[in-house]
Parts: C-alpha cells; sequence; structure tokens
C-alpha cells in the first residue's frame, strides 16, 4: 500500500503486568475488540491485526511494499496469467504441531472460494476456478480471467492460510485458531482480552522483520479498552507496553521520555467522502460537485490532525499502484466556495432555500471533529448539515439503506477503506457497489480492464481512467490518509515492536546488539 513505513527493534522487557501477568508479556490495548479469529468472516482492522499475529500468508510485502515469498518459497504466473502455481517451503509446522503443505492450502482456498459460507472478500480472490493439489509442496490456482490483483492479495491477510486441523473444531474462530505464525492462540474472553502465546518453532519467511525466529516475549496480550484515558494511564504506570492512543494525547505523550510515538505511514487507508446518489439532491453531480468545492480540506486537516495525517487527492492510497496526486488534482474539485454557491444556484438552492444533508461518520480518530469541520465549511455556502456518528457496522449497513432510500434528506458519509491495491475501486465502485451507490456502464467497463490488464501500463492507464470519471462526477471525493488505528504509543521496555507496511503491528524484531 503505501511507500514508507516505521519500524524499531528497543530494550528488553523486565515488565510484570499485575500480580498474575508473566514477566515477559506484552500487553497490547486498543479500543476495541476482533469480530472473529476466522479469516473468512470478518473484514475490520481490529481482526486483520490479530489474525496477522497468528497466521501466515502464501506471499508478504517487504518493507518496501512489493511482494516477496513467504510460505510460499516461490511462486509461477503462467504466460496467460490464468495459472498461478506456489512451491511450499517443505519444513513448515502448524501451531499443534502437524505438517503444514498443500492440503492446507487446498483447504483454506475452497473454503474461502467454493464453501457453503464462503469468504466475506471471495470476489477478491479473482474467478478462481479450481485450487488443485499438484505435489505435497505444489498447488495451482486456476483462473478464468486474468487478474492483476491475485499474486498480491496472497500477501493480505485476508488470505492467511489456516491449517486443516481447524476442520476438526467445532470452536473455530470463536474460540480456537490454528495457523502458522509466530504467536499461537490460548485464550480468547470477548469484550476483554486475546492472549497469545510465542511459537517457540516459528521460522521467519517473508516477515520485514529481522528476527528469523521466535518473538522475544513469551505471550501478547491484546486487552479491549475502550477509554482512552485508562490506556493512557495505563501505559504510564506501566499496565500496558502499546496503546492505541488518543489524539488529544498525542503531543503530551510524544513528550514523555518513556514513551515513543509511531505514525504507520504505509497503511493504504482512505478517508473520502460519499453520497446516496439514488435520490436528490446528490443523484446530480452538480450537488457532489459542490460538496466537494465547498470544503477547504486542507485548512481542515490542519486544525483537526496536524502532521498526523496528510491531504489525499486520488481514490486510492499513496504508495497504491496507480496512485498519482498530479494526475487526481487535474480532475478533483479545488476549494471553491463561490463555484460551490453557483452550482447551487443552479439547482435552484440559496439562502432562502438551503440545500439540507445529513453528513455521518463512524466513532473515533478525530472523525466528527473532522465532521464538525465540514458542517461549518458548508454552512458558509448555503449546506445544511446534520452529523450523526455511529459504530462501523451500522455505518456500513446505513450507506446501503440509504442508496436505496427513494426519500428523505441528502444523504453523505465520511468513509474509510484499506487495501493494498487499485483493486479497491472495484470493490467499492464496479455494480452494485459495495453500498449499491454510484456506478455506471462506463466506469464498470473501467474496472474490468484494472483486473483483467496484466501490462503493468495498461493496468496502470485503466487505474487512472476510473480515477477520472470518479473525481470529474465526484462520487468519490478524496480527503486524508491514514484514518484510522494508525498511531502507536509505546513503552520504552517493550522489546521487538515494529511497524510494517500497510499498517501491520510486529511484535517479534530482534534487540538491537
Amino acid at each position: 500500500m503505501r511507500s514508507g513505513y516505521l519500524s524499531f527493534a528497543i530494550g528488553a522487557l523486565a515488565l510484570a503486568v499485575g500480580s498474575q501477568a508473566a514477566a515477559q508479556d506484552i500487553v497490547w490495548a486498543r479500543d476495541g475488540d476482533i469480530d472473529s479469529l476466522d479469516p473468512h468472516r470478518a473484514t475490520s482492522t481490529l481482526s486483520r491485526q490479530v489474525w496477522y499475529q497468528i497466521y501466515d500468508s502464501l506471499l508478504e510485502f517487504a518493507a518496501d511494499g512489493s511482494v516477496v515469498p513467504n510460505l510460499a518459497e516461490s511462486w509461477e504466473v503462467s504466460d496467460d496469467g490464468t495459472v498461478i502455481t506456489f512451491v511450499l517451503h517443505d519444513d513448515i509446522v502448524c501451531h499443534d504441531g502437524t505438517a503444514f503443505n498443500a492440503d492446507d492450502v487446498v483447504w483454506t482456498a475452497n473454503r474461502a472460494i467454493f464453501g457453503d459460507n464462503p469468504s466475506l472478500t471471495r470476489s477478491s480472490w479473482g474467478d478462481v476456478s479450481s485450487v488443485d493439489r499438484i505435489d505435497d509442496l505444489t498447488v495451482a490456482f486456476t483462473l478464468e480471467t486474468p487478474f492483476g490483483a491475485f499474486v498480491p492479495f496472497m500477501a493480505d491477510q485476508f488470505t492467511s492460510m489456516l491449517c486443516d486441523s481447524n476442520a476438526d473444531a467445532e470452536d473455530f474462530g470463536t474460540g480456537s485458531a490454528i495457523g502458522t505464525g509466530p504467536w499461537s492462540l490460548a485464550s480468547w474472553s470477548r469484550g476483554s482480552e486475546i492472549v497469545l502465546e510465542a511459537n517457540a518453532d516459528y521460522v521467519n519467511r517473508g516477515r520485514p522483520v529481522d528476527n528469523p525466529g521466535a518473538p522475544l516475549a513469551d505471550r501478547l496480550v491484546v486487552r479491549t479498552m475502550p477509554e482512552g484515558q485508562t490506556r493512557v494511564a495505563g501505559l504510564r504506570t506501566g499496565e500496558l507496553n502499546v496503546i492505541v492512543p488518543p489524539i488529544q494525547e498525542v503531543a503530551s505523550l510524544q513528550e514523555d521520555e518513556e514513551v515513543e510515538v509511531f505514525v504507520a505511514e504505509g497503511t493504504g487507508q482512505n478517508m473520502f467522502l460519499q453520497f446516496a446518489v439514488n435520490r436528490p439532491p446528490f443523484d446530480d453531480p452538480r450537488a457532489r460537485r459542490a460538496v466537494s468545492h465547498a470544503i477547504d480540506k486542507d485548512m481542515a486537516i490542519q486544525i483537526v490532525f496536524g502532521d498526523l495525517v496528510e491531504r489525499q487527492y486520488c481514490p486510492i492510497s499513496r504508495g497504491v499502484f496507480g496512485n498519482d496526486p498530479e494526475f487526481c488534482q487535474q480532475h478533483d474539485q479545488d476549494y471553491d466556495p463561490e463555484r460551490a454557491m453557483e452550482l447551487l444556484a443552479e439547482l435552484g438552492y440559496g439562502p432562502d432555500n438551503p440545500m439540507e444533508v445529513v453528513l455521518a461518520t463512524w466513532t473515533g480518530d478525530n472523525r466528527e471533529r473532522m465532521l464538525q469541520m465540514i458542517q461549518n465549511q458548508l454552512a458558509q455556502v448555503g449546506i445544511e448539515a446534520s452529523i450523526e456518528v455511529m459504530d462501523i457496522g451500522t455505518l456500513n449497513a446505513r450507506d446501503t439503506q440509504e442508496n436505496n432510500r427513494e426519500d428523505g434528506p441528502g444523504y453523505m458519509d465520511l468513509m474509510g477503506w484499506t487495501w493494498f491495491d487499485p483493486d479497491l475501486l472495484y470493490l467499492l465502485w464496479h455494480s452494485p457497489g459495495a453500498y449499491e451507490g454510484f456506478h455506471t456502464p462506463e466506469l464498470d467497463a473501467v474496472l474490468e480492464e484494472t483486473r483483467t490488464a496484466i501490462d503493468p501500463a495498461e493496468r496502470e492507464a485503466a487505474v487512472q481512467e476510473a480515477f477520472r470519471i470518479l473525481l470529474e462526477d465526484a462520487a468519490q471525493v478524496p480527503i486524508y490518509t491514514p484514518g484510522w488505528l494508525w498511531l502507536y504509543a509505546v513503552s520504552a521496555d517493550t522489546p521487538g515492536f515494529t511497524i510494517g507496511p500497510f499498517n501491520r503491528a510486529q511484535f517479534s524484531a530482534m534487540e538491537p546488539s
């Protein structure tokens, strides 16, 4: 996803967390819990961060975001792009002691693609027609059509490889999870904590950390602590080692010599406005352009986040293939409140007839304050926006509901998605679309080309044509990046913490010599 990432390795942990904690625990406190231990049953960042500790994928993202071998020591793509063959390492061991081989890959993929209850990200696997075991260490995926995003998708947490012994567990995903990653599951107390134990047999084959083996600590305890001030207090007293800090506390934590604050730059997250386009006023592109012209995005970002985020110009985040801010700026809407008022006047809105809309987002990370900034700027051109803030699950459902309503006030929301590839555009905007909102036959055709083009130059041209359509019609108005769970405050005696590309928290780097 992103071009940059931050990493560091710091001294040995000598901290006892309460009377019942092990001497070599790392305690990581976040504001929410996971949805599932099953990578096919959830999509949240909170879940993906934990999956990355338990499972590995066939491929991995290197420090620069490129794709490298991992569980697979090599892969080969056929000349026509429809057969991808992976050769596995011969010494991979699952957490239960069984050998990881081609049978596990086939079981994982068939479950995700062809099962009765397929993965929530099934479409991101492409048009796979079969997954075949060639021999004990070789697996071939056959696709109906070439799919340019298939290989990088094999490095994502959604393609975490599951040991087929999970098939025998009635509580897989809720109480058990067997993978090959650096940490194995000990327990999950919903709403409270997940306890992971170091995998003593772990061999690092592709992760961008300097440790070839097991984590340095004995346990990784992932706690759910919704109250931000409680997390900060726990970090300062030594109860916690790593926290998701409230933005309001970042400056204070940066001044604390016992704490390091890290900003994950390579997250792939993009925050943008989207609209209910199936009814007035946002069925007319002039209304959407008026909103975009009315927002001074740079000023809003600086006031709300300072230097913790940056302006986003393209419909995918910087560092993702095809992102080109100079190209995107040629097709989006500059801050121009006068132009916004002209467009509104064309639509019949004015001082005596303001446009009334709902402006929504989900809780956390100063997004409500960002909405307040946007609300104030919209008011200056004659758009009255009422703010609604809800949990992310409710917001996702609300977007689809609003796109299927025939009446009611205009609706738009500040939404965020993260992805490592421009295939995100297909997931969001190819009909019927993630929220059954904006789509056109022209855009559909272009997005299909972004999937089937194998030549990088041809694919980039298709991606940028999709940018042009989305930006000129203001179907997607990019605002900033990153957007959620990208800040880490870490105590100075925590061993092995790094941030890998695409916001992958890792806890197994070596200590400095």
